[in-house]
């Protein structure tokens, strides 16, 4: 398995460029892009700059990550997010980005699931298509609070199945899965074809449903069942190419930005070392 990073990790303490530099030394193979930062990059350099980078050095792009509340829009608020949604094709297939992930409305609005599930495959369908001539993937990435639409595995992987687009599948976030309390049954019974990616990450320990990004800590730091995960993805025949740390904790922002990758890729090799090599 090939070993990603998510720039969410060091927010706050390394520019994009800093990051890619800094992944590139210590033997990362993928970086996923989170756009806010990319907004950054591109006040002082340029898209053409990004694409040289990644053409001569080892480190590659993975991920556009997120687009964000696709789902149970109004047309106005849809037609926005169509438009920046095609924007990001042609910023993903510039730089050779193989995914970009999009997460679900969140909203204290009751909306019902049978209405969340169909604006989710209607909306996915539409962007499978149009990203098709790019072979680009679409990846649903389910969020681990209460007043998100989509906030379990079972209920993403749902929407995955109806879509029946080839590129179309999900994210796997440690933290997401448990923050809800999605369960290792569920995960049994998924079609490993329909997860794209990876997100690995540990939690403190607060009950499900209150968890937030910031409680977010380095693998095996932790209460997530990791070695569960990992155990019950190989039982499924899951062979899956990228797994990526994501972490948002507070305290990895003021520790230097190099200790953070360097500690990263340390336990994220350590914790799913009976399972997978990276």
């Amino acid at each position: 398995m090939k070993l990603g990073y998510n720039v969410a990790t060091t927010k706050e303490n390394a520019t994009l460029q800093e990051e890619m530099e800094l992944c590139e030394k210590h033997g990362y193979d993928f970086i996923e892009i989170q756009m806010d930062k990319l907004s950054v990059y591109l006040k002082s350099h340029s898209l053409e700059e990004m694409k040289d980078f990644f053409d001569t050095h080892h480190i590659k792009p993975l991920s556009l990550n997120a687009l964000q509340f696709f789902n149970n829009r109004t047309p106005e608020d849809y037609k926005l997010i169509l438009e920046e949604f095609k924007e990001w094709l042609k910023i993903a297939d510039f730089l050779g980005a193989k995914y970009i992930v999009l997460v679900p409305l969140v909203t204290e609005i009751k909306i019902l699931n049978q209405e969340i599930h169909d604006s989710c495959v209607k909306v996915m369908g539409e962007f499978a298509e149009l990203a098709e001539p790019y072979n680009i993937n679409i990846a649903l990435e389910f969020l681990g609070a209460p007043f998100a639409t989509v906030n379990t595995f079972r209920q993403a992987h749902a929407i995955v199945e109806d879509v029946a687009k080839s590129n179309v599948g999900l994210v796997l976030d440690f933290f997401h899965f448990h923050a809800m309390g999605s369960n290792l049954d569920d995960l049994r019974k998924a079609n490993p074809e329909n997860i794209f990616l990876l997100h690995i990450n540990d939690v403190d320990d607060y009950p499900i449903g209150i968890l937030e990004d910031e409680d977010r800590c380095f693998p095996g730091y932790g209460v997530i069942d990791i070695q569960g995960i990992f155990k019950t993805l190989q039982e499924i025949g899951f062979n899956g190419e990228f797994i990526s740390i994501e972490l948002f904790r507070p305290a990895y922002y003021r520790m230097p930005a190099e200790d953070v990758i360097v500690k990263s890729k340390k336990t994220v090799k350590e914790s799913m070392k009976t399972f997978y090599k990276i």
